[in-house]
């Protein structure tokens, strides 16, 4: 008796199928992912994909960054199985690969795992192997006006202390002008304004907990970065800088509105173009500002794409990601919207291009920010825990939503510093006591 073996169908049968006009049932990838720019470039850049692999269709689910995060923490969790592929944080990769909830990223010669920045490849591998692949990274940066700062005649170097960007912004500060000493965040929230407010604690000698795992809001390095950051705020900010993240920042810059402005390094390329910003050529980079230590001054996060346990298509998954995260993917977005909108922060070779950095001004400031970062050893006293703007525990985020609503309540002026720090190193030791972590 004859046995005939079924096997998968290649790209090229694929292909010839199609255009014979048989049909042919290709295999659906449900992605979930956030809803930035890079993300929604991915997205319509899909025809590319689906072309090169005509056996695989993909179905996009789009979710605000909160949103997202719950949905895909609960299917994971529950092994719900309801995506292939995952949009996750630095944060989520140690935990997710530590708890065996994600199939190790399979690469070949032609992905070159070795181009990947040494950072950002080591805080999305476990135990030696890749669970994750960085599709855009980044640190935190100072970005100023360069022409303000001339007229004003400051010189802030290439890592200005934060006692030098007070002085500037009081210099500069000019509300009736419509110009503002210093843009930060205030909007609460573990990944909104506790990424900024950690970085600054860091180098304030500061940390989120001790050896014991006890946490350490009411210390004096947490006091003094605090105090430091209402007083900076309140004398210097835009109105109602409580409310402002990330976008409501870049809108303001954007307008010619912050003379300066620490936050992600991916807005770089944004403010430094002239079709979104007013002020594209007045504009200058440098690392994020110091205090008592360069420890931890800057954070570093990537966005990822990574294969639940849970999904039963584990090689195609594998193939769109590989795509996606890959060099000719950078060089394809290069080809059709220019060097400057590529997503950076993954790989070497980005920065070595002279062509990205002929586009990006920003390129040196971006990569020696990102490759000082150090999420194993971000802090100036020894951490259990690993991360530069957040600890990566299970318990962090409930406690980074908390503190972060009480350091928006000092900033509003609606609490104290003092009390802030009270009520949130109460809410984070009954967290920690809740988990197990000491009685």
């Amino acid at each position: 008796m004859q046995r005939f073996v079924r096997t998968a169908p290649t790209a090229a049968l694929m292909a010839a199928l199609a255009t014979a006009g048989l049909a042919v049932q290709a295999q659906e990838l449900v992605i979930a992912t956030v809803n930035n720019g890079h993300m929604i470039e991915m997205q319509k850049l899909t025809p590319e994909f689906e072309k090169a692999n005509p056996g695989i269709k993909l179905k996009w689910v789009t979710l605000e960054e909160g949103v997202l995060r719950q949905r895909v923490t609960t299917d994971i969790a529950t092994k719900g199985g309801q995506f292939d592929v995952m949009t996750i944080g630095l944060y989520e990769a140690p935990i997710w690969s530590k708890k065996g909830w994600l199939k190790p990223i399979t690469t070949d010669a032609a992905y070159d795992v070795d181009d990947l920045l040494p950072a950002i490849r080591e805080g999305l591998s476990y135990q030696g192997k890749l669970y994750a692949a960085p599709f855009y990274a980044e640190s935190s940066m100072l970005m100023y006006r360069k022409d303000l700062a001339d007229k004003a005649g400051v010189q802030l170097g290439e890592q200005p202390t934060w006692e030098q960007v007070k002085a500037f912004a009081a210099k500069v500060h000019d509300p009736k002008a419509g110009v503002y000493g210093m843009c930060l965040r205030g909007k609460p929230g573990w990944g909104d304004n506790m990424a900024l407010i950690t970085t600054m604690v860091n180098t304030w000698g500061g940390q989120w907990f001790d050896m014991a795992w006890k946490p350490q809001l009411e210390s004096k390095p947490w006091k003094d970065a605090i105090t430091f950051y209402v007083d900076l705020m309140k004398q210097y900010g835009p109105p109602g800088a409580s409310a402002n993240s990330f976008n409501e920042n870049l809108a303001l810059f954007n307008e010619g509105k912050c003379a300066q402005w620490v936050d992600a390094t991916i807005a770089a390329s944004f403010i430094s173009d002239p079709k979104q910003s007013k002020v594209a050529d007045k504009v200058a980079f440098a690392q994020a500002p110091t205090a008592v230590t360069p420890k931890g001054a800057n954070w570093l996060w990537s966005w990822n794409l990574a294969v639940p346990a849970s999904s039963t298509k584990d090689e195609a998954a594998q193939k769109f990601i590989r795509w996606a995260t890959s060099k000719d993917y950078i060089n394809l977005v290069a080809k059709m919207h220019g060097w400057h909108a590529v997503p950076t922060g993954t790989r070497k070779s980005t920065y070595a291009n002279p062509e990205f950095q002929k586009a990006a001004v920003f390129a040196a400031a971006e990569k020696k920010a990102i490759d000082s970062a150090n999420p194993n050893d971000s802090t100036l006293p020894k951490s259990p825990y690993v991360g530069v703007q957040y600890a990566a525990i299970p318990e962090f985020q409930a406690i980074g939503v908390g503190v972060g609503q009480q350091m928006s309540a000092a900033l509003a002026g609606r609490s104290t510093v003092d009390q802030a720090l009270k009520t949130s190193q109460t809410l984070a030791d009954r967290e920690m006591k809740k988990a197990g972590y000491y009685k």
